[in-house]
């Protein structure tokens, strides 16, 4: 695997595997790196034959007051971890290779309504920055497939959009949540958890296959369903931020009609903001 840091080494690097006839897939990522995230690289490399990773620590999807110079940079264990995956070439840019003027001057992309509401409320203008640099990283790879986790299940969303939305010929591919034994979804952030903490972190995911058990059983009555996870994961510890039944591709509320289901959930364990969902097909 091979490392560049210049968006010109990037784009000759692609410009030869395409030369050579290579289908092209990206996985973009923040690295501190999990398994989850191999999975990702996995699922690229199935589906195409030169898979392009970045590593990049977005400022312009952090919020004044979040966890940027926080987040961990483990640059090296991420090579070792997307060399075992079938990375072939990994794109690890400075702030000033991707935004050479400044944030302040940066054309963004906006995506709107699905950027509205649950984790877009509590944080303004995180979804935006996200659109704008991935919408960056398209344009500099020009992969023919990218996938992301269905964790970011917003995020997901919010991308698809944009894809379709500015006519990007990319196919996106949603990658299952990987999850610990005990059901905790993996997320970088699980490493601020104390281990008093992580014992109690599955509750979150427990709350959500509550909720789900009640929609499979019959129940309709939404709100006295999410009163309930709420307070379940509310004796765990966690401050719940939300945890809404949406629909599935619209993520508009759920009406009791709706067949095609996601439910999420975002909560405070401690300073450590977690967030999870749970897909449910009522069809199926």
């Amino acid at each position: 695997m091979n490392t560049v840091k210049s968006v010109s080494e990037l784009r000759a690097a692609v410009a030869q595997a395409r030369r050579e006839g290579k289908r092209i897939g990206l996985v973009p990522t923040m690295g501190n790196l999990h398994s989850g995230h191999a999975t990702l690289v996995a699922q690229a490399a199935r589906h195409a034959d030169f898979v392009v990773a970045s590593i990049f620590v977005n400022p312009l999807q952090f919020g004044p007051s979040e966890d940027l110079d926080k987040y961990p940079r483990t640059l090296a264990a991420d090579q070792d971890k997307l060399v075992e995956a079938g990375c072939h070439l990994l794109f690890a840019p400075t702030v000033t290779e991707m935004y050479p003027d400044g944030m302040g001057v940066q054309t963004r992309v906006s995506v709107p309504h699905l950027s509205e509401g649950l984790c877009g409320a509590s944080r303004p203008g995180h979804f935006e920055g996200v659109a704008t640099v991935v919408s960056k990283l398209f344009n500099m790879v020009q992969p023919d497939l990218a996938v992301f986790g269905q964790k970011d299940y917003q995020q997901l969303a919010v991308i698809r959009a944009m894809v379709r939305d500015l006519n990007m010929p990319i196919q996106i591919i949603g990658e299952p949540t990987v999850r610990a034994d005990d059901g905790l979804a993996l997320s970088s952030r699980n490493g601020y958890l104390s281990p008093e903490q992580r014992a109690k972190a599955p509750a979150l995911y427990q709350a959500l296959q509550q909720v789900a058990s009640g929609i499979r059983e019959g129940r309709r009555d939404y709100p006295a369903l999410l009163d309930e996870a709420q307070q379940a994961i509310a004796e765990h510890g966690f401050k719940p931020e939300y945890c809404e039944i949406r629909h599935a591709i619209s993520l508009r509320p759920a009406s009791a009609e709706d067949r095609d289901l996601v439910i999420l959930v975002a909560a405070y364990l401690g300073n450590t903001r977690l967030i999870d969902n749970l897909h449910l097909d009522l069809d199926v």
